[in-house]
Order: C-alpha cells, then structure tokens, then sequence
C-alpha cells in the first residue's frame, strides 16, 4: 500500500475572507502564490518521487499544483473538485447562519449544490482507487473534499470531515500500518509553514513504532 500526501491549494481571495468557494473558479492571491514556493520546499524535504499525481480541475487546485512542479506529471481528477456549495457560494459562515441557524457543511449540505452524501459517494471512488497505486500519490485539491478524504481513508463516515482542519497550502500524509489495506492511518495532519519551524513533517512522519518505515517517495520537478 502506498503513501498518499494531499495538499490544500493556496490562499484565495475567498478563502482570505472565508467564503464558502466551491465551483468559482478563483486564482491564487500573491500570498498564495508565496504559501505555494514554501510548500514546494516541503514537499522537496520529503525527498519524495510521486508515482502519480492528481490534481483538482479548479485553478486554485491546478495552479498550486503546478507552482509546485508537478504540473508536467499531473493527471486532472474531476472528484478531487471542491464540495459543490450551490446557493451558499461566496457566503461567509455567519451570512449563513442569520439565513439557516445551526447549519453545518458536512451534516446538511448546500441547497442547490452537494448533499453529504454525494460527497461520500465522490470519495469513495477516490479511496477505491487511491488503495490500488502502485508507488506514492500526491493529491491537490481542496480543503472540505481532503477532510472527508481523510474521515473516509480511515473508516469514517465523510460528515466526520467536520473534525479536521486543513489551511490552505497544508498537507496530510495518508497511509497503513503494517502494509495492511485494513488497518488505514493518518500519519501526518496540516502541516503548514505556521507548524513547521522544526521539521514538522520530519517529526510526524518520524517511526511511532519499531515497525513503521520512513517514507520513501518520488519528487516533483
């Protein structure tokens, strides 16, 4: 079973200003455009060559990708798009709530864009894939749709998306203990230039136990 890294793209204009952004396609700011450069030193760290690399269509998601070096390896994965956020695109939190009251994404999902359980369904075609690579994956996509990625690697159900937090230009690294399909872990969480004046990701992925193996990976240019 191979490691799976996915990655947020960088900062957008919305996600500055914490609108809910699913199908507006929005470039990267500068800031995100920076977030990404320090991203790629990251991702370099991990001394990784991905097998395969997949990536969002949306531009936030391709545009990091390829700011990172990887777009020249990418494959375009149409279920790595953002939660489709309907009648609540570009609202912040609270322009929902004085609408909905107690709404929450991932319990109640958007009128006129994606249920819950759409999105599982989405994901779930993901993992199946995801847990026949060959070699390393890297993924560039979005930060509600990695969240549920990540409930759902690990036997969750994708509303337990909720529990996790994925900034913008973070990434997660997905795997198994003991090279066994059924016993799926998180081994590392948004880990983001914030979190990693030490090597973050050295110490998260670092052996738990006398049989984890380091990460063996392939680089993007």
């Amino acid at each position: 079973m191979s490691t799976i890294v996915v990655i947020r793209h960088g900062e957008t204009e919305w996600s500055r200003t914490h609108r809910h952004t699913g199908r507006t396609d929005l470039p990267l700011t500068p800031y995100g455009e920076a977030q990404v450069r320090q991203l790629r030193r990251r991702l370099a760290s991990l001394d990784v060559k991905f097998a395969e690399v997949w990536t969002s269509p949306l531009r936030r998601a391709s545009d990091t990708c390829a700011l990172a070096g990887c777009a020249d390896v990418a494959r375009v994965e149409p279920n790595l798009r953002e939660w489709d956020c309907g009648e609540y695109e570009g609202l912040t939190l609270d322009e929902i709530h004085a609408q909905r009251p107690g709404w929450n994404l991932y319990r109640d999902g958007c009128p006129g864009g994606e249920s819950p359980e759409q999105i599982e369904h989405r994901v779930a075609a993901l993992v199946s894939e995801l847990r026949l690579a060959t070699g390393p994956v890297a993924l560039f996509s979005h930060g509600h749709l990695l969240c549920a990625l990540a409930a759902q690697w690990i036997g969750l159900r994708g509303g337990d998306g909720a529990r996790f937090r994925l900034d913008a230009a973070a990434l997660g690294i997905l795997g198994v203990e003991h090279d066994a399909l059924d016993e799926p872990s998180i081994a590392a969480w948004n880990v983001n230039e914030k979190l990693s004046g030490t090597p973050q990701v050295q110490v998260a992925m670092g052996r738990r136990r006398s049989d984890r193996p380091r990460l063996v990976s392939t680089r993007c240019a």
